[in-house]
């Protein structure tokens, strides 16, 4: 088979790339390996929610019309509401089918080998836009093995409620989204919880009278391009600011669980002796809380200017005052000993681009692009974490990058205009 795009990834990325294709005439197929938007229903917990706005949530041609704007809409409304999306335009779209091979073709273009209800198949495709997103393989430490096998383990992508988890106090390793947010539906449901904190900053969910996010997409902040953020390129690597969309939304105050009985700790450093349960912590819980506090603090600074600037109405400012501090940093824990049971690693995810045989990548695997276009002609990334803008992993910028890919492809090859083919016809 050939045609003249593969998109990889049938997410709200290589959808909305299959918009503009399609409005454009470009013939092309969406291969996904599951189901569209399959990892937003297998890859979140049963009381997920958006962490933005449900405003914030616009893809080309189609946006969130639903009664509460403002409000986050849960795991099961996201899937539905992309499922929506789909049948807005009809993207030719081949579930459950896996791409496990891209090479480059000889004379230009490239091959790829897929696995689907059809067996393998070979697709020739002209270009390539890849939109798998960057969380592939969930991470775990290399020593996680050889702890006390009574210690039940899973990964934040496998947790999906409190009742899944064997009776006793849990372990939650990592404060990042999904770290925090779990470690508060465990505490929220009564489980004694053990957190070790990373470097995750916070932000407050409302701060003088509107939703933070809303007042930094009035600011421009989503539209930050990654070259112009301080650091460059490292704000690819960095961490989210934990907050949730629970209840209506709300802060997350890992100060005020530690007040109300949930246990803090800083970085975890690593297992005392194979085959046992006694971890060791460095001594950066007292640093860490400070820092995600100065970063919530911080934000409340620079939307304070903004609001002056602009000659704004608003309620007054406020600064955020710790509502409990430790005496110390402790460095130890055995889990047999405080009836630790079960860990849940949310350390995040490592991608994995082992199919991909073409030399776009740097030394820890990750892909090389500007604005999602390589070095080798016609191969493109989308859906990746400031892939141009701090809004590029978000609902809010999905569509400006797509466009953007869209039209590269468009504007190099005249493709615009010729006919389209449809799922049936690929």
């Amino acid at each position: 088979m050939k045609t003249s795009v593969a998109v990889v990834g049938g997410g709200q990325a290589g959808l909305s790339t299959s918009w503009y294709l399609t409005r454009d005439g470009v013939d092309h197929v969406v291969l996904e390996a599951g189901t569209a938007a399959h990892e937003w229903a297998d890859s979140r917990w049963d009381t997920f929610t958006l962490v933005t706005p449900n405003w914030h949530c616009r893809l080309p041609g189609y946006e969130y019309d639903g009664p509460d704007p403002d409000g986050f809409m849960t795991r099961d409304e996201v899937v539905e509401w992309i499922g929506g999306y789909v049948a807005t335009f009809g993207p030719p779209l081949r579930e459950h089918t896996r791409v496990t091979s891209l090479v480059e073709r000889d004379g230009g273009g490239f091959v790829l080998e897929t696995s689907g209800p059809d067996g393998e198949q070979t697709i020739e495709a002209d270009h390539v836009v890849l939109a798998t997103g960057g969380y592939h393989l969930p991470i775990v430490p290399p020593w996680a093995g050889a702890l006390d096998p009574a210690v039940h383990q899973l990964h934040s992508a496998h947790y999906r409620n409190p009742e899944q988890l064997p009776e006793g106090a849990v372990l939650v390793v990592g404060s990042g989204q999904s770290g925090a947010q779990i470690a508060e539906d465990l505490h929220l449901a009564g489980r004694q919880v053990h957190l070790a904190l990373g470097d995750a900053p916070r932000v407050a969910r409302t701060y003088r009278g509107r939703d933070c996010m809303t007042w930094l997409s009035d600011m421009g902040l989503y539209d930050t391009v990654v070259a112009q953020y301080p650091g460059g390129l490292a704000a690819r690597e960095k961490t989210n600011h934990y907050v949730t969309g629970r209840d209506g939304g709300r802060d997350i105050d890992l100060r005020a669980f530690a007040r109300d009985g949930m246990r803090l700790y800083g970085m975890l450093a690593g297992l005392d002796v194979p085959g046992g349960s006694t971890l060791t912590f460095e001594p950066t819980m007292t640093a860490a809380l400070d820092s995600a506090d100065a970063t919530y603090n911080s934000i409340c600074r620079d939307i304070d200017r903004w609001i002056e600037s602009q000659g704004i109405e608003a309620p007054p400012p406020s600064t955020y005052e710790p509502v409990w501090t430790p005496d110390t940093d402790p460095t130890g824990l055995d889990l047999a000993g405080a009836g630790i049971t079960s860990v849940v690693w949310a350390i995040g995810y490592r991608p994995d681009y082992r199919w991909v045989g073409v030399g776009v990548f740097d030394g820890h695997g990750r892909p090389t692009h500007t604005r999602g276009v390589t070095s080798v002609p016609g191969l493109y990334f989308l859906g990746l974490p400031w892939l141009h803008t701090w809004g590029s992993g978000r609902f809010l910028g999905i569509a400006r990058d797509a466009e953007h890919v869209a039209s590269c492809i468009t504007g190099t090859t005249g493709l615009r205009g010729s006919p389209a083919r449809t799922s049936a016809s690929v």
